[in-house]
């Protein structure tokens, strides 16, 4: 037995508000507007009346076109899957609730190509701002915003030639601070391990910071050198992966013979990974798990930029960033964009926290 599916109801017009209303479409327009102060009493409550009757939902999109204005504002990340983008969009969601904005966000999965394509759908949308924490783009694919175009706030991550605000977290202070802690705790064989770090400003302040903590310590005097060591780890590669772990194995391994054959007990003879992110200090903290079991602590200490929920579970040291807040002022400053303010471009460096916990200690 077939059924005619059921139509599906038309929806209420501003002309069928207006008939039921018994006044014309410019008297709805102006109470919708809030200019309650052309109508009388009376035909505000004929018009109230008449919305509720019909269950009139106003097309915010065209009224916010015609006034130049549609509250939309888009939000470009690089990927999702990074409990750091997850924690700045919770902070990036609660500033456009409270300043009345409405965010379409975009997840580019690391692909350029996607970044691209992006941008483009966002102008079509006409939305009044982007935010941008983006992998690889570049600043011709970014010339629509920014600079004379559409307003553009850059989270983490800046882009040559783009000058426009910028927050995010103090990348080179964040570098140091862990550099720094693990040095003081007298591990002098250190390995940054990082993500491809090219095209992406952040993680080459993170590197460089790295490298000259490691420098500065080497010119102190009464002081044993530390040896620094950068290794990437490009985890969209499971080649390149394993590769990079089994250098790492190797350097565990004779640290070990070396420790063995001195019977020192020293963190001199430990060696001390510094994760760039949380991705690769997940990838480390699985990999040593699996080759050393559970007791991997004590031949290698773990350090990260980020604090996802699983390190403290872990034991692992991490350097917190202020994530809610890096979103939530994001979006304050693109709001003020779009409302006009045209200072000289901005740079929100916002401070990281050291969380001490088993990995580093002695």
């Amino acid at each position: 037995m077939s059924t005619t599916p059921q139509a599906t109801p038309r929806r209420a017009t501003i002309t069928d508000v207006a008939r039921e209303a018994g006044t014309g479409k410019t008297s709805i327009s102006r109470y919708l507007n809030g200019e309650m102060s052309v109508l009388s009493p009376e035909l505000r409550a004929r018009i109230e009346a008449a919305i509720a009757r019909l269950d009139y939902q106003p097309n915010q999109m065209a009224r916010g076109l015609k006034r130049g204005r549609n509250r939309l504002i888009g939000m470009l990340l690089a990927d999702l899957t990074n409990p750091y983008t997850v924690e700045v969009l919770q902070g990036v969601e609660a500033a456009c609730h409270a300043l009345g904005l409405m965010p379409l966000i975009c997840h580019a999965a690391n692909e350029v190509e996607m970044e691209r394509r992006y941008l483009q759908l966002l102008t079509t949308y006409r939305v009044e701002g982007v935010i941008v924490n983006a992998l690889g783009v570049r600043e011709e694919t970014l010339r629509p915003v920014g600079g004379g175009g559409i307003p553009a706030v850059l989270v983490d991550r800046s882009v040559d030639g783009l000058v426009t605000d910028m927050v995010g977290l103090d990348n080179r202070a964040a570098a140091e601070l862990g550099t720094r802690h693990l040095l003081d705790n007298g591990f002098d064989d250190i390995w940054f391990v990082v993500q491809p770090f090219e095209q992406v400003s952040s993680r080459q302040l993170r590197e460089a910071a790295f490298r000259e903590a490691i420098s500065a310590q080497g010119e102190q005097r009464g002081k044993r050198a530390a040896r620094g060591h950068t290794l990437v780890l490009n985890l969209a590669d499971a080649d390149e992966v394993a590769r990079g772990l089994a250098e790492l194995d190797r350097a565990i391994d004779a640290a070990a013979r070396a420790l063995g054959a001195a019977g020192a007990t020293s963190n001199a003879a430990r060696i001390a990974l510094f994760a760039a992110n949380a991705p690769v200090a997940l990838c480390l903290a699985l990999h040593l798990k699996t080759r050393y079991g559970a007791d991997w602590q004590a031949r290698v200490a773990l350090l990260s930029i980020d604090d996802p929920d699983w390190a403290e579970l872990t034991g692992v040291t991490t350097i917190r960033q202020p994530t809610y807040e890096i979103g939530y002022r994001a979006v304050e400053f693109l709001h003020e964009r779009i409302e006009g303010v045209q200072t000289a471009a901005r740079d929100c460096l916002l401070p990281g926290e050291l969380i001490v916990r088993a990995s580093t200690l002695r």
